[in-house]
């Protein structure tokens, strides 16, 4: 099942292990069980400190349970952790071993002291980029704190169990039973979530920081390429970010990045954020920007947890957000058929009808893709034609379960009350509207400008774009803008942090003028 190059490489992992593992399979006739035990003894085999034993009793079948002889943990796979979720299976298998995690000596700690009990169970797809972060956060909690349990499920796998749940995204997290949350999360972002205490403590910590040369608002390519390009100058510099990598998290391939011929978002994130932490960069996360007040010699920053940053100088760097319908039914069925990465949820939707809205290349895309998993794809386009590239629309309309309605404006998204039925949309030639029943929308229209909390602090264009000149300046002196948030064209991640890195050039120079003595000026 691994071959011989995977093999080495793991093999060689396991030799950081320093405590014996058990993995206990519960299994049953079927050939995922038998995929299942083909991998796990292919595990054992290389090395001596780990067993594998068949008598597991677990409901879930294929599934198997990660311990070590005496210790409390309670970590679980249901399914074949493969695809994305390989990597997931390796660090359980290094954290359940005894090898200690990279993460924040202060985060480990925040976790190890968390009181209560905590069964989690998070449902995934192998093709999910986003679902390693959040299993891989509840793995190494279950590993640190014997108070918690995780169990990673595999919705493809488990259908009947995600019908049952009505699972209709990934990754998808329960906590005892109940909704915890739905997408990307860190550790960081769960301990928070889980610790009420944590937003108060950290805004306190903020508030007590001196101000910065420049503060950098975003932590995507643009306010990554900010932050290195400032520290490099030897300034005081920071970067706030609601979650390091923004929008490229959400990324699933990456093939146009110069020099990087192929790579994955979650990768390229990574990438970034080790980047950044080797420069003299104080990275704070979790901060969701509210309030931007200019001032004379300090700009402040605003954070919704209470906390205020001072600065400078400050880079705007908030980058962008799918676009929504806007339409009744849309938020109410989120994450319960209505959709917005076709790579994480499409598997969720095997069989099941499905829409696609919108027609460029990203709409297109997501239809091809989905074509081969669901039972019929109907493709929604505002516009009288499709906007996508013309190799695209060729082999869009090859596929024979796959229908392009054009001149198509959804108006509603139908359901039950518990999750989505269908559409109704508006033929924008003849003004009638027709319904179409189906069980997911994929939402594929495009990106918004995350710029609501400037809109009293600076000139946004008609479309909510912060609007900078050819040097990144806005119109607030002392605050510059980079990226997606901004009025420069082609939203694209080379092009992001080019403007970012101009961006700290600007503010480098503006510190530099505006500290000059008096004499230096009016020379």
């Amino acid at each position: 099942m691994l071959d011989a190059n995977l093999k080495t490489q793991l093999q060689a992992y396991l030799e950081k292990v320093t405590r014996p593992i058990e993995m206990v399979a519960s299994l049953d006739d079927s050939a995922a069980s038998n995929e299942l035990l083909e991998l796990l003894r292919e595990i054992e085999s290389l090395s001596d400190k780990i067993a594998l034993s068949t008598h597991g009793q677990d409901a879930r079948k294929p599934s198997f349970a990660l311990t070590s002889p005496g210790q409390p943990i309670h970590l679980r796979f249901a399914g074949i952790p493969l695809g994305h979720e390989f990597t997931s299976l390796v660090l359980a298998l290094l954290q359940v071993g005894g090898h200690p995690s990279k993460a924040p000596a202060e985060l480990l700690e925040q976790v190890t002291n968390l009181q209560g009990s905590y069964k989690f169970e998070t449902y995934f797809s192998l093709s999910c980029q986003n679902c390693p972060d959040v299993v891989q956060a509840l793995n190494l909690a279950a590993v640190l704190n014997p108070n918690i349990e995780h169990v990673a499920i595999d919705g493809a796998l488990f259908q009947e169990e995600v019908e049952q749940r009505q699972v209709l995204s990934v990754p998808q997290v329960f906590l005892n039973g109940e909704p915890f949350a739905s997408g990307r999360m860190d550790l960081e972002q769960i301990v928070a979530k889980l610790d009420t205490g944590a937003a108060a403590r950290d805004a306190e910590k903020l508030k007590a920081k001196a101000p910065f040369d420049v503060l950098i608002v975003g932590g995507g390519p643009a306010g990554a390429a900010a932050a290195i390009y400032a520290a490099r100058k030897g300034i005081r510099t920071g970067i706030a970010a609601e979650r390091f990598g923004g929008q490229v998290l959400d990324t699933m391939a990456i093939e146009n990045y110069i020099s990087i011929p192929e790579t994955e978002g979650p990768k390229f994130a990574a990438a970034l954020e080790q980047h950044v932490k080797a420069y003299d960069v104080d990275i704070m996360n979790l901060q969701r920007a509210e309030k931007l007040v200019p001032g004379k010699d300090l700009i402040e920053v605003q954070f919704a947890n209470g906390a205020a940053l001072k600065a400078k100088s400050v880079i705007i760097a908030t980058g962008a957000r799918w676009r929504q319908m806007n339409v009744p039914g849309e938020s109410e069925y989120r994450n319960k058929g209505v959709t917005y990465c076709p790579h994480c949820d499409g598997p969720l939707f095997k069989g099941k009808r499905v829409a696609v809205i919108g027609g460029g290349n990203s709409g297109v895309e997501a239809a091809i893709d989905l074509a081969g998993i669901v039972k019929h794809v109907t493709l929604l386009e505002f516009d009288g034609q499709l906007r996508a590239d013309a190799v695209l629309q060729r082999k869009l309309y090859s596929l024979p379960n796959v229908t392009v309605i054009t001149s198509a404006q959804t108006t509603e998204a139908l359901g039950d009350g518990q999750k989505l039925t269908g559409l109704i949309y508006k033929d924008r030639k003849s003004g009638a509207s027709q319904t179409v029943e189906l069980e997911g929308i994929f939402v594929q229209i495009g990106l918004l400008p995350n710029s609501e909390w400037l809109k009293d602090s600076l000139k946004l264009s008609p479309r909510g774009e912060v609007e900078v000149d050819t040097h990144g300046r806005t119109s607030v002196p002392g605050v510059f803008a980079a990226g997606d948030v901004t009025t420069v064209p082609y939203k694209q991640i080379v092009i992001a942090a080019g403007e970012g890195s101009k961006a700290a050039l600007s503010a480098f120079d503006h510190l530099i003028r505006s500290s000059a003595p008096q004499e230096a000026k009016a020379a």
